[in-house]
């Protein structure tokens, strides 16, 4: 009897068993193109459910899967396939869409709007004088069928780099922080097509932030921490460089306050189109399953006129959110400004205290019905912001990408610019960096920074062009400035011309009426020990609150780093790489090579394979330049 007892526990155990592996299967496997070149952010889900993943660096996925299902591989560009599984593991090659490739065009610049282009460029310029014409080729090799043309009437604000400032005439360096980062996957778009970026595409300092570093959190009541580094610079090593990094608190994700998104989509006929509205279908997707119980969201659309096409909804009511998505198609002119109006409004009219209240825009920024000026639009957005609603803007598309309009929205409503050109960067701002592009921890950032002349003869402070503020402004808490959200890391760069080392970028004579500070001309290692090269001073304000608190802390004059930082050796690398692509007044001796030398020092932690691609793309830009 306790023989058959037995036998019948193990059958049962393995009937079980067998239950729950047909229920579960870990699948995993890898996405090709037919060169079987890896496709990173390939997008696999379950056929008739929102469960799904995509594909990493090396085009590796997992996913946890009923076996006899089937599953849906697609990427922009390509032929989408469905296959069903019957084992653990799957490789999976696609295939260019021909389709696609064959709606691309040739057109000229200036006579007439482009959109929906694909494939490299050549430009092509024939006659003579005044009457000259330039044409471009659009060619279409099957690894860029997924891209679009990157010139064009693209706009971008003009800005003249930040100069060398002598201690003696300013002290003071004032600025707003800044932890947009669209200028480096805008740029990194532009690279990829064979091109360099247009110069006033590139910000150096949302390059550098495009990044995450080691910084220590905050430890005390404040929401945010300040480290700083010190080291020569590579490109004058005459020079000095002084890193100044900012820590946000990391909130964990199932801590974070509930959410009152409005999805504001621009459906437009600029948008139609696989990397412009089907890209912001499959981005927003990817943050709607990650919703929760206590979050909310509604849809806002505009072209011609605005519209609302999904009143505020449960975070859970997955599939009404998706459907309501997937349904969305391209076509008429373009009244953003109605559209912003209106999703201020469904959102304030849904307001949740004490929460993440947001606008999420997906746009190209190609305004052009109604409030279309970027002066207009300041205003609106200026007045907006005092509702407490936060504005984020991810900017799609290329050929007639407004980046100059986004950015001001971004600065203007209290919120944070990306610029999102595949699903992976989609991945990595609305799922990876959930909480730290969508949770405000300190709003109204600024930051102040005051050199010893004893010590300092001239800095420039490298990026943040756009966002200089007066020395007056530091401490009036009226003054708007950035926002950092859980978890962000920001960095600022200050290149230093030592006491005793000539400023040959112009400089100023000495002021004839003010008692200058006398100057030592050499200074020994005695007189360095414990004396302030800078003081470097922090305001924010907690996002409920008016008024503004102060963190403060020297950097010694012998904290110059014997040992280089390896996220240090990476901004570095990052930095001369901005100044190579603007042809900067203060590139020195900086070169590719170098940058490529100081990145790879710099690889460190580098999960998601980020630091690898910058490798790539400075590789990429050295052959171009050849």
């Amino acid at each position: 009897m306790k023989t058959i007892k037995l036998m019948l526990a193990i059958c049962l155990a393995f009937g079980i068993s067998n239950v729950m592996y047909a229920q579960s299967l870990l699948v995993t496997g890898k996405v090709v193109d037919e060169n079987q070149m890896a496709i990173i952010g390939a997008s696999i889900t379950i056929k008739g459910s929102s469960k799904g993943t995509i594909t990493d660096v090396k085009g590796e996925f997992k996913i946890n899967v009923e076996k006899g299902k089937t599953l849906v591989f697609t990427y922009v560009g390509y032929v989408k396939k469905e296959v069903k599984v019957n084992g653990s593991r799957l490789n999976i090659e696609l295939q260019p869409d021909i389709v696609t490739l064959n709606e691309c065009v040739v057109v000229g610049y200036g006579a007439q709007k482009h959109s929906t282009m694909c494939g490299a460029v050549t430009n092509i310029n024939y006659g003579t004088g005044s009457k000259n014409k330039s044409f471009t080729k659009v060619i279409y090799p099957p690894q860029l069928s997924n891209q679009y043309l990157a010139e064009g009437n693209e706009e971008y604000t003009d800005f003249k780099e930040n100069r060398f400032i002598s201690v003696s005439s300013e002290a003071l360096s004032t600025f707003s922080l800044d932890v947009d980062a669209a200028s480096y996957s805008n740029i990194r778009r532009v690279i990829n097509l064979g091109q360099k970026p247009e110069k006033d595409a590139v910000r150096i300092e949302e390059m550098i932030n495009y990044f995450s570093y080691n910084y220590v959190q905050p430890t005390n009541t404040h929401p945010v921490n300040i480290v700083t580094e010190s080291a020569f610079c590579p490109w004058n090593e005459k020079h000095k460089l002084v890193r100044i990094g900012v820590k946000a608190k990391e909130i964990p994700s199932e801590k974070l306050p509930a959410s009152n998104f409005v999805f504001l989509i621009d459906v437009s006929g600029s948008m139609q189109g696989a990397n412009r509205l089907e890209l912001v279908k499959s981005s927003l997707k990817l943050l709607t399953n990650n919703l929760r119980e206590k979050d909310r969201v509604a849809i806002v659309v505009y072209a011609g006129a605005a519209g609302v096409v999904l009143q505020s909804t449960r975070g859970t009511d997955k599939q009404k959110i998706n459907e309501a998505i997937e349904n969305l198609s391209a076509g008429g002119s373009t009244a953003g400004g109605e559209g912003i109006r209106l999703a201020y409004k469904i959102a304030e009219n849904n307001f949740v205290p004490n929460a993440n209240n947001r606008i999420i825009l997906c746009s190209d920024g190609d305004f052009n019905v109604g409030i279309s000026s970027t002066s207009e639009l300041e205003y609106m957005i200026e007045a907006k912001r005092k509702t407490g609603v936060y504005l984020t803007v991810l900017g799609y598309g290329m050929g007639n990408y407004k980046d100059n309009k986004l950015q001001t929205l971004a600065e203007k409503g209290n919120g944070n610019h990306a610029y999102i050109d595949n699903i992976q960067e989609a991945n990595k701002v609305l799922v990876n960096e959930f909480g730290s592009t969508m949770h405000t921890v300190a709003k109204d950032v600024k930051l102040q920074i005051e050199f010893n002349p004893t010590y300092v003869n001239a800095y420039r402070l490298v990026g943040y062009e756009s966002r200089l503020l007066n020395k007056e402004d530091f401490n009036d808490d009226t003054k708007d400035a950035g926002e950092i959200g859980s978890g962000h890391t920001v960095t600022a760069l200050y290149e230093i011309i030592p006491v005793g080392v000539e400023n040959t970028f112009g400089g100023v004579d000495k002021l004839k009426y003010q008692t200058n500070t006398k100057i030592k001309p050499i200074l020994t290692t005695e007189d360095q020990l414990n004396k302030e090269m800078l003081t470097v001073k922090l305001r924010y304000k907690k996002p409920e609150e008016q008024n503004s608190s102060k963190l403060e802390i020297p950097v010694m004059i012998n904290g110059e780093s014997k040992s280089i930082s390896k996220d240090f050796k990476f901004i570095m690398a990052v930095a001369m790489f901005g100044q190579l692509l603007k042809d900067s007044d203060f590139k020195g001796n900086a070169n590719y090579n170098k940058v490529i030398e100081f990145a790879k020092a710099g690889i460190e932690n580098d999960e998601h394979g980020y630091r690898q691609e910058f490798i790539r793309l400075a590789e990429a830009m050295s052959q171009l330049e050849k």
